[in-house]
């Protein structure tokens, strides 16, 4: 088991003004046209427990034991994630085509704003009965082995993946392990696998998902071809790690299970769509979603909560060697509740963005955050990004924000990088904060709030730090290529609305 350590070390008492979440022909979305698993894959150990509604059977007993000794060597997240920027790709809505060979001609321009980790939302194809909308939801999936013929053949995936490995990136996909469209031949073939009521296969209880039909998790046959579809991708395309969708809904010992056979092939970086279960980062995970800082980060960017209440929601307790995904938009979030513009707004952006990258955790950019889409993404039709929609562009912050992660141990995820200590300056609107990692310490101060505001920095810099990036509003100052910028910061200080700045020190 991964053990408890406190990742906000030195962190100052909370007082009144604290300153600164069948595969084959049977399964969720996915295609065939690659070798098939091998018969080895295929025989993934099995854990069985219960977990959040979703049943469990005896096996989980006799494998547990055997279960956990060999965990012992799958702890930490692989080291190419320690200073991992992951972008959220929307293939149907990127481009005007939609696929991935549209996609892939734009990888460079993702990779000029330092993201070195890419993200695909699920690619498989999706059930046409229940089908909500026209195109339908990437999550009703048809087959986990095959590729949704709307963005391509494998072939064409096998060929972006390959060639964002080229330029340096790592390739997530997303899994749907907790339900599959209703088309699925596991339907069909094997309707024991599904989750029934007299007789009948129902959809997810309480979730409102029609258009798929609940798994069975008392079926161990289901839970190893589910392993072994997931095997599939990271034997035949090299899939470096999965964002798994609904996390919570499926029982923890089959991610634990799921983790063990993949890593017989290669470490890969797993990502929980969830912030109940710490659990799941027992042994499964290494990465969970920060809901309760999103929604922070929305209210002060509302004016509704001073930004010393995001202090509160940077997680200090996590297993060992795990961290939160830190973001301000994502699929979910655009398409059913408020773009970027709508929740942040334009000139608190780029201070939002140098929070979540320089706290701990790993940030996530989702499609079109780059130039503050002011759009609602439809879900299930047809809606491709006018990226000359936007007035404003926040590549260049990112990439500034990326370059400052990426040559900073201090800010590094997890073990491999620094705590976190918090300045208490007397201004609630304030939020300043260092890391160190190794003699590196980065400071930060944000002004994260509409007004401007004066702050005593004295207890924070002695005036040796090197300014690294200074932005205010929507504009971003002190760049200079990402080239360090000789202003020094000192004593009192007036900052404007959503000013900030990042300085370093090495020792």
């Amino acid at each position: 088991m991964r053990k408890y350590r406190l990742k906000s070390a030195l962190c100052m008492l909370m007082v009144s003004a604290l300153l600164l979440t069948g595969c084959g022909g049977s399964g969720n979305n996915s295609q065939s046209a690659v070798p098939e698993a091998s018969e080895e894959s295929k025989e993934a150990n099995v854990d069985l427990e219960e977990t959040d509604g979703k049943n469990t059977t005896e096996a989980e007993d006799s494998a547990e034991e055997e279960n956990a000794k060999e965990n012992e060597s799958l702890r930490f997240a692989p080291e190419w994630t320690k200073d991992a920027v992951i972008y959220e790709v929307n293939v149907r809505q990127y481009t005007e085509e939609g696929t991935f060979a549209a996609f892939s001609e734009h990888l460079q321009e993702i990779k000029d704003m330092g993201i070195n980790t890419i993200w695909f939302m699920p690619i498989h194809p999706i059930s046409e009965t229940n089908r909500a909308g026209t195109l339908g939801s990437y999550y009703s999936i048809t087959d986990y082995k095959e590729i949704n013929p709307e963005f391509g053949t494998k072939e064409d995936f096998k060929a972006v993946v390959d060639k964002a490995h080229e330029m340096g990136f790592h390739v997530m996909m997303d899994w749907v392990a907790n339900h599959t469209g209703w088309d699925c031949p596991w339907i069909t073939e094997h309707p024991d696998w599904y989750t029934q009521v007299n007789g009948e296969i129902i959809s997810p209880e309480g979730m409102g998902w029609p258009d798929v039909a609940d798994l069975n998790y008392d079926n161990v046959d289901m839970r190893k071809e589910m392993i072994a579809c997931m095997q599939y991708w990271v034997e035949e395309f090299d899939i470096d790690g999965y964002r798994c969708d609904y996390a919570n809904g499926v029982p923890k010992t089959f991610w634990e299970a799921a983790r063990n056979g993949l890593y017989k092939i290669k470490p890969v970086y797993m990502l929980a769509e969830d912030d109940k279960a710490l659990s799941l980062l027992d042994e499964a995970f290494d990465v969970n979603y920060n809901w309760p800082l999103y929604d922070t980060l929305i209210a002060v960017a509302k004016d509704s909560k001073p930004a010393e209440r995001i202090q509160l929601y940077i997680p200090d307790k996590y297993p060992e060697g795990t961290y939160a995904l830190n973001f301000l938009d994502n699929h979910d979030k655009n398409s059913y509740e408020h773009t970027i513009m709508e929740g942040i707004g334009k000139d608190a952006i780029p201070a939002m963005f140098a929070l979540i990258y320089t706290i701990p955790g790993v940030p996530l950019v989702y499609t079109g955050d780059e130039i503050g889409l002011d759009h609602s993404i439809e879900f299930m039709e047809k809606d491709p990004i006018d990226w000359n929609s936007s007035d404003v562009s926040y590549r260049e912050v990112l990439a500034a924000l990326g370059a400052i992660r990426s040559r900073n141990t201090a800010l590094y995820s997890g073990n491999y990088g620094g705590g976190i200590e918090y300045y208490n300056t007397g201004n609630k609107n304030v939020f300043c904060y260092s890391r160190e990692k190794d003699g590196n310490t980065v400071k930060c101060v944000l002004n994260l709030s509409k007004r401007e505001q004066t702050v005593d920095v004295s207890s924070i810099f002695e005036g040796t730090e090197t300014v690294v990036l200074h932005g205010q509003g929507s504009e971003v100052l002190d760049i200079e290529e990402h080239a360090i910028s000789e202003e020094k910061l000192s004593g009192e200080i007036t900052l404007n609305p959503w000013e900030f700045w990042i300085a370093i020190e090495d020792r």
